[in-house]
């Protein structure tokens, strides 16, 4: 039976700057506080210590591992928890040495002590952490794995999902494109008319309506931020935002209060080649910068590889389609969900398992496939758009200097947004029929490019750029 993957959780809503580093370790405290009081052991708990192995413990200091394992350990959630108290809260922590378990109990926590950070990887995935409780008289352990996304698992749940029916309740499941595409011809229906059915099966219409429209808010206000914000990145590499300096030099002086008034704004301005590169390369690169910030971004398919899916569709509603609303807004949200729902089951979308075509890589897939069903793409030009732009992806390493996600990370999300593009436009150009390689085979050959690449060029900062440029460079 077919895994069912809802858009909703392709794109989540949380805290930069990584999805498998960040917001996979801040879940995974949730889901131990919530064994804790399974358990009957949360008010007896006098310490806590943590465990980050393989790729979480080797650039975990630069994803912010250890703040996010803290914060959740404090029951905060990176949905909703005000950005500008997170600061306060790590502050709070480190200086009293006093940690809010699940924002009930004060226990003692010295982060330098608490938080170990193990060199070596566990068998089951390389983003494997551990949490240990301990009582007056007994000591409660569990390990979760970061699977990418902001996805979260534990061993044994995943083994058996491995050997059991899954019970799928989607009226149309799907494994593979082929499925899918099958789906669309026996249905007559676009891509996004079958997810959307799907999505039916688990939500009413007003629920999907207004999740997606956040989804897209979140999109935009990051946006919005990052455009308006400027400075020097935190880290250590000294980073200068980039965003604010070209948006600037891009719109002028302009009047508007808010992000929808900039949108429209936005929409009056010249459009020449040049300009439309800028505009798309800015608004990935303002996504991004938030992201490093430990804003709020939306992971798409991850923290990493936010930037994309929002530059692309932005560029269709500023400058292909002024008259674009909620409907295509929607349209493409659901386009691009599933199609990275298809990259997670036929191979990954964790930079620490398959490098960064499995993050930037996927993205730009999703973003090409999405925009090519707005410009009209039927539903085999809208997989070979995928196809095209992973194709184009197929072997790129994640080399992250300091482990920060920033360079070469920031800049890879103008160059995917712009690849998705050239690859929508490609594949509206193609007949389908001529087409030679299909979307489950670009895929299946990046999971086995991932297999075969060198386990320092998946997220451990061992190797590439992350060497041949060290943070006394910067």
């Amino acid at each position: 039976m077919e895994e069912c993957i809802s858009v909703f959780d392709m794109l989540k809503i949380g805290v930069g700057p990584s999805s498998s580093h960040t917001l996979g370790p801040w879940r995974g405290a949730e889901r131990f506080l919530k064994e804790l009081r399974e358990e009957n052991i949360l008010g007896k708990v006098i310490r806590i210590k943590v465990d980050l192995f393989g790729s979480l413990s080797l650039t975990g200091k630069g994803h912010a591992t250890d703040l996010a394992v803290m914060l959740g350990l404090t029951g905060a959630d990176p949905e909703y928890i005000p950005i500008e108290n997170i600061d306060k809260i790590i502050a709070e922590i480190k200086k009293s040495k006093q940690l809010p378990l699940a924002g009930e109990t004060m226990i003692p926590f010295d982060m330098e002590a608490d938080i170990v950070f193990n060199k070596n990887f566990l068998p089951f995935h390389s983003n494997g952490f551990s949490f240990t409780a301990y009582t007056a008289d007994s000591e409660y352990e569990s390990t979760f794995y970061s699977i990418g996304g902001g996805f979260v698992v534990k061993e044994e749940r995943a083994n058996a999902i491995k050997k059991e029916a899954i019970k799928c309740a989607f009226p149309f499941p799907i494994q593979n494109a082929v499925e899918l595409l099958d789906y669309t011809i026996k249905e007559n229906k676009s891509i996004s008319e079958i997810v959307y059915e799907n999505e039916k099966s688990m939500r009413t219409e007003e629920n999907i309506h207004s999740e997606l429209m956040r989804i897209w808010n979140t999109m935009l206000e990051c946006m919005y931020i990052g455009c308006h914000s400027e400075g020097i990145l935190p880290g250590g590499l000294n980073v200068r935002r980039r965003a604010f300096d070209m948006h600037q030099n891009l719109i002028g002086l302009a009047n508007y209060s808010n992000p929808q008034e900039w949108l429209e704004t936005i929409r009056k301005t010249e459009v020449k080649f040049r300009q439309i590169l800028k505009w798309v390369s800015c608004f990935a690169l303002a996504v991004n910068e938030v992201n490093a910030s430990l804003g709020r971004v939306v992971t798409a398919p991850t923290n990493g590889s936010a930037g994309v899916i929002p530059a692309v569709l932005m560029y269709y509603m500023v400058i292909e389609n002024h008259q674009a609303g909620e409907k295509e807004i929607k349209q493409f949200l659901m386009v691009a969900g599933e199609i990275g729902s298809i990259f997670k089951k036929g191979a990954t979308i964790s930079a620490a398992m398959g490098g960064c075509q499995a993050e930037i890589g996927v993205s730009s897939a999703m973003a090409a496939a999405a925009l090519c069903e707005l410009m009209g793409g039927e539903p085999a030009q809208v997989l070979m758009a995928a196809e095209i732009a992973m194709e184009h992806h197929l072997g790129m390493t994640c080399d992250p200097i300091g482990g920060l996600v920033q360079i070469p990370c920031i800049e890879r999300n103008t160059m995917g947004a712009i690849k998705a593009i050239n690859a929508a436009e490609l594949a509206l150009e193609t007949d389908p029929k001529n087409a030679k390689v299909p979307l489950d085979k670009v895929i299946n050959t990046m999971w086995e490019t991932a297999k075969d690449m060198n386990t320092k060029y998946k997220e451990t900062s061992e190797g590439g750029l992350a060497i041949s440029v060290n943070m006394a460079d910067c």
